[in-house]
Parts: structure tokens; sequence; C-alpha cells
């Protein structure tokens, strides 16, 4: 059975005797390795992979979820499980500790191996005891009690949940560097199976070649992946920190696990002196601004650990979470979900970021202004102090450092230190009220910075998570950009209000296509141009049914409910003749209901419905 069925042979390799014939427990042990083992390491891990892939697929690809799944999820206990079950099987060891003398792990990663599995389970083990049942996820509201019945305490900045969950994603980041140490092992056993398995088992290695490269003489092809040419070449030159990653990014190569096990290793050469060298800092600025994909190459850099090596700042949010609901990822994810995203708006692959689309294609020479402060515009979380100020002085001080002139830097501190403003401004003040045009007016000062700041934001709100950025937020964002630029330019904006009024009409008439001309013409007059400006179709669409379906009902006070479990809101829409103090009354008695307020918008018709 166990040659069939994968699951018996995981179970065969956890067996332990405890009592009974040992003869015969060994007899089996014996005939497994022979029997079953013996030939199908290849095999094995290929399906133990792909049950991995499957597992993540359910639990969550990222290692960085502010709510984990402690057994199933990336970097958790079920990932320590399979790799080793995959080192058990390939190099028929029982303990981590053998695999110290095959060669696989140093002591100090041994050690490592077990104190990830401590605490992974020391975890599991409180959050089933907490919870009174198997819960495997690691929700928010376990987390503070969690944190207490661990022992962690709260620092200036930083609570005690959040020092527990920082240590937990941290330990997650242990078990993918275990997992990629482990790989290195296989490689080298000639014991890597079929193409198409990412991570440990994603080539075979036998009739590799090593080619030299002409970019730099410390580093080679090995495998199609880019390897060292030896075990000093970061001694020789701390440059090669850099360089590596930056020749990887160029000929898109994947990183050799050797090169990253060494570079890991090393890191304690990276100091201020290279920190200070203009031509490492000007690598490290193009693989940030990079064209091809420089969110894949920041994200292996963090992995290995010369990200926050190399920008100390970055190195303090590393696996840094946010105590609350609306952030899904650590900080350090959040900031390289950003990076990926800029490099997707100014590829114009997205339609959702149509205006940052526009606006990226108009700011060329300043691109790598928005790649710089995407980097750091969150890189001072976790500080008493507010972490957009805080965020502006590491920008003065990193700016400089990466080659940028005192201009630019001005502009990265500015936009790290306003970026929040947008978002604020466009989802909970008046778009309609002149004012509020004239404050944000003041505040952007410029066209060019409004359109930084607008291609910041997007990127911010669209990196936070999953259902974060919907057509609403685009819509509020593309009226607070249109409203606040003609007070920019003088009088002059690019696109007319009066033309988009016209647009936004045009497209209700084309999502109305069972509507009669005259029926849409007679509506599209009950509304404002603010409504037309700020309210994303698919919301004009519903309006416009549920209001002519009251009226034909003739009715004059209805309400409509629609649930979002994506976004876990439920949205309530009102239709009542307009009088004084109208919004008040109804949050007011929402507020009574015991519901919590997310954002609440009035608009009035010209026949006097609100």
């Amino acid at each position: 059975q166990a040659r069939a069925d994968i699951t018996i042979r995981t179970s065969i390799l956890e067996a332990r005797f405890l009592v009974g014939d040992k003869a015969l427990f060994e007899d089996l042990e014996t005939r497994f390795d022979k029997e079953v083992v013996e030939g199908t390491a290849t095999e094995f891990v290929t399906a133990k992979m792909a049950e991995r892939e499957e597992r993540l697929r359910k639990a969550g690809q990222s290692r960085y979820l502010v709510e984990p799944n402690v057994k199933d999820g990336k970097g958790g206990l079920r990932d320590l499980h399979t790799l080793f079950w995959i080192a058990k099987y390939v190099y028929r060891v029982r303990s981590t500790g053998e695999l110290v003398s095959k060669g696989v792990f140093t002591r100090e990663e041994a050690r490592l191996f077990t104190r990830c599995e401590d605490f992974l389970w020391s975890v599991r083990c409180h959050l089933h005891f907490l919870t009174g049942r198997p819960e495997e996820r690691l929700s928010f509201d376990l987390q503070r009690e969690m944190a207490q019945r661990l022992g962690y305490t709260e620092h200036p900045g930083q609570r005690d949940v959040e020092r527990f969950m920082k240590h937990y994603f941290l330990v997650a980041k242990d078990v993918g560097d275990l997992t990629a140490i482990l790989s290195a092992g296989l490689e080298a056993r000639h014991e890597k199976p079929v193409p198409g398995l990412k991570g440990m088992v994603d080539r075979l290695r036998s009739g590799a070649k090593r080619t030299k490269l002409k970019e730099s003489a410390d580093f080679v092809i090995d495998t199609e992946r880019l390897n060292v040419a030896d075990d000093l070449v970061f001694v020789r030159d701390g440059v090669n920190f850099l360089r590596m990653f930056h020749i990887a990014d160029k000929r898109n190569l994947a990183l050799h696990p050797d090169a990253m096990r060494l570079a890991a290793s090393s890191l304690s050469l990276i100091d201020q002196k290279l920190r200070e060298n203009p031509e490492a800092n000007r690598l490290f600025l193009e693989i940030i601004c990079s064209k091809n994909t420089p969110e894949t190459v920041l994200r292996r850099m963090n992995e290995v650990g010369v990200l926050g090596r190399f920008l100390p700042e970055f190195g303090k949010v590393v696996a840094m979470m946010q105590f609350n609901m609306y952030h899904h990822y650590t900080v350090d994810e959040h900031l390289l979900r950003c990076i990926g995203i800029l490099s997707e708006i100014e590829r114009n692959t997205n339609p959702e970021n149509a205006l940052s689309n526009e606006l990226m294609a108009t700011l060329k020479p300043q691109r790598h202004l928005l790649y710089v402060a995407l980097l750091l515009h969150d890189i001072a979380k976790g500080r008493p102090e507010d972490h957009s100020i805080a965020g502006a002085r590491v920008a003065r001080r990193v700016c400089p450092r990466l080659g940028l002139s005192a201009a630019e830097t001005e502009t990265v501190a500015w936009l790290v230190e306003q970026h929040l403003v947008m978002s604020t401004v466009a989802q909970s003040r008046d778009l309609s009220d002149r004012r509020t045009i004239e404050n944000f007016a003041a505040v952007v000062q410029n066209l060019d910075r409004m359109k930084l700041l607008t291609i910041l934001t997007t990127a911010d709100i669209r990196a936070v998570g999953p259902g974060t950025w919907n057509g609403w937020k685009a819509q509020l964002l593309r009226t607070l950009y249109y409203e606040t630029e003609p007070m920019l330019t003088g009088g002059f904006s690019e696109v007319d209000r009066g033309k988009r009024v016209k647009v936004a009409q045009a497209h209700l008439r084309h999502a109305l296509s069972d509507w009669s001309e005259e029926d849409v013409n007679a509506y599209s007059a009950r509304h404002y141009p603010s409504y037309w400006l700020r309210t994303d179709l698919d919301t004009k669409v519903r309006h416009a049914r549920f209001i002519t379906e009251m009226e034909a009902a003739g009715q004059t006070l209805t309400t409509h409910a629609d649930v979002e479990p994506a976004r876990g809101i439920t949205e309530l829409t009102v239709l009542a003749p307009d009088h004084p103090k109208l919004l008040s009354v109804i949050a007011g008695a929402c507020a009574a209901a015991g519901a919590n307020i997310v954002d609440a918008q009035i608009s009035t018709t010209t026949d006097g419905l609100a």
C-alpha cells in the first residue's frame, strides 16, 4: 500500500518504536527502505510539493498574511513537516541532527529548525487550548490574548501583540530559508525532479554547466540560475551583494540556492561603508526602478536579508504587522506589493488603474521618485510618532545616498509625508465643496505633485489586500483629481468638467440599454454634476433602477440593502424627500442600532429627492 499511497509512505516515515516487538519494527524500517524508498525520491518530492502547492492555494500564498494559518499557511508547521519528510526520505535520516552529518544543514541551521518547530508547536497548542477546538487560524481576536499567554510585553511604538506577530512572521521567514537550504542540498545530490514545481523541485541538475558572465567574473550561470563563482565573492567586494541582484534582474535569472545561502551567511559584511558606496547605491536604485520585475528582485533581497541590512530602516519593518482590520499583510510585504503594483501601472496592463496608467505615461522623467517614495512611505511604522512625518525624515536621509538631487529628495519626502492625504480627502470629504478642493490644492501645490500622489495613492490602496480597491474608490480619486486640476493650472483642465459629466452620462446610457433615449435623458437631468463625477458606474445603474422601481410602486420612502462579503460591509441605500439633517438622522438611526458606519454619502436630485 505504501508504494501506491504517498500518505501511507509519509506515515511510515514518522513511525517511532514505543513498545512491542522491536525486531518487527526494525524489519518494517528495513523493508520500507528497500522496497519503497529506494529509487523513488524524485517521485516522493514531486508529490509532497504538489500537496504543498494545493495546501497553500487554499490557505494563502503569502507567509505574511496578518491572520496566518499556523498549521497549513506558508511558513507554518506543515511547511516545516514537509521539509523534514523530504529530508528523511531523500537522506534516510531520523532527526535534524543527522542532516548536519550529511552536510545539508550546519549546526546553527539545525538549531534554527528546532527553534522554529518549538515556536510553531507552542503557538498551535496555545491556540487549541485558547479556543477549545482544533483552530488553526490565528485571527485578530485571538492574537492579543496569545501574545499575553506567551509573555510578550509592550514596547514604545509597538504593542505586545505586534511584537508577538513580528516574531511569528520572522519564524515563518526562517522556515522559508530552511526550505531554500534543503533545496540546495537536494540539487547537489541531483535529486531535483521535473520542471514546473517551484522552490525545491524546479529543475534537473544533470548535465549542468557553469557559464561565466561578461558583467562580472564573480558570478556564473549555473543550471540557468545566477550563482557565485566562489565563496569569497562578498569578502572581495561588498558591492557584489547588490551586483548579484542587479544582474539577476537584468538577465531575468533566478538565484541559485548556494548564492542565496552564501549571501545570507555573509550579511555582517554589509556595513556603513558599503551603505554609503556610490556604486552600491546606484545599483540599488536601478533595482528599485527596474522596468522588469522590481518586486520579485526586492523580495529576493528581503528573503536573503540583504534589503534590511543595506537599508536598515527597512529592516526594522520586516515582519512587522499592523494590528488592525484594514491591512492584510505585514509592513514589508505591503511595501513590496506597492512596488509590484506601480510596475503594473507603468506597464499599463490593468484597466482598473485607468487614471494612474494615463498619468504615469506623462511622468517618465520622475518615475524613479515614485518607486523610491513607495518603498519608503510606510518605512517608519512602529515608531511612537506619526509614521508619515518620521518617514519623511528617513527619506531626506536615504535619498541623497541613492544619488537623488536636493529637489528630488524633497519631492520624495513630501510624497511620504502626505501619502495618506489624497485617500483621506477623497473618502471622507465632500468633493462638491469648493473649500475641500481649495484645501487639497493648497497641499499638493502643483500638477506634477498631484499626479505623483494620485499614482502613489492608487498603488498604496491596492497593495493593502484583496478587495480593498474598488470602483467607488477609483471614482473618488478621479473626481478629486479632476476637480483640483483647474485650480493648479489656472483654470485649465486636460479634461473639461462638463465633458466629464457628458462622458459619465453616456456610460450610463450604454449600461441602461433597455431604457429608451427619452427615459435616460429625463433621468440624467435629475442629477447634479457632482453626482456624475463622484459616483461609479455600477452604483449609478443601481440607483437608476432603484429610483424608477420606487416611483413605479408609488412610494415616497424606500430602502435597499446590499451585502458585500468581500469588503465585510452592508451598503444601505435610502431614497426619501430631501429635508434638513436627513443624513444625520439616518446615520444616527444606524448608530443607535449598533451599526459601525464606515462611510456615508448623500446626493440630492433636482426634483427634491435625496
